[in-house]
């Protein structure tokens, strides 16, 4: 279970004084491009599942993931999380023909879930269909008490989301000390209302 305190922030002005205020605390500054896919009929999306290929600066890494049941509640984000990395030459090569995604079931325990438990994948009609996606810069900083920020800039086809994340075993404890940190570099925020994926899906930006 991944577990997240996500605030959305109101522009990029915003994301640059809080890029401004970690400025000394900056780890390392990540180019991702997130290319998603789902079943013919939307099996995925039908059972709050979305299977992922990100894709780090130019093709030095490639992450697989299946994220599912995902719960986002006041500022809180909370979804079941599996990750493989692979080559990343074959994570291009599934872009271009997502079935290949499938093939990799017999050394990909994701591929093997897709599989067996949406029953994706085998005859030509229950194959993979590639869905698009959006890139995002996200700029990671070692905060306080061991905790990581990440700040994310995410652009889609119809606008720029900016975010700051925090990955946490106590998220109420995490959440107080981000916005009061917030608060007092003077960066407006609110509490993010959608995850990437489902912005993406609608197609706007959603508060």
């Amino acid at each position: 279970m991944e577990v997240e305190v996500k605030l959305r922030l109101p522009d990029a002005a915003a994301h640059q004084l809080l890029s401004d205020a970690l400025t000394s605390s900056h780890r390392c500054t990540h180019l991702q491009e997130n290319i998603f896919f789902d079943g013919p009929s939307g099996e995925l999306s039908a059972a709050f599942a979305a299977l992922r290929l990100r894709f780090y600066g130019s093709d030095s890494r490639c992450v697989l993931s299946l994220k599912s049941r995902p719960v986002l509640s006041a500022g809180i984000s909370r979804v079941e999380e599996i990750e493989e990395d692979i080559d990343p030459s074959i994570g291009r090569a599934c872009v271009a023909e997502p079935w290949r995604l499938t093939a990799l079931a017999s050394s990909s325990n994701i591929m093997k879930k897709v599989v067996q438990e949406y029953r994706l994948g085998g005859e030509e009609k229950n194959s993979l269909t590639c869905l698009g996606g959006f890139k995002n810069v996200r700029a990671v900083y070692d905060w306080k008490e061991g905790l990581v920020l990440e700040l994310d800039e995410t652009s889609f086809s119809f606008g720029t989301v900016y975010e700051v994340e925090c990955e946490t075993t106590d998220p109420e404890r995490t959440k107080v000390l981000l916005e009061g940190f917030l608060k007092e570099v003077g960066v407006p925020y609110v509490y993010s209302q959608s995850n990437k994926f489902g912005l993406f899906r609608a197609g706007k930006l959603l508060p």
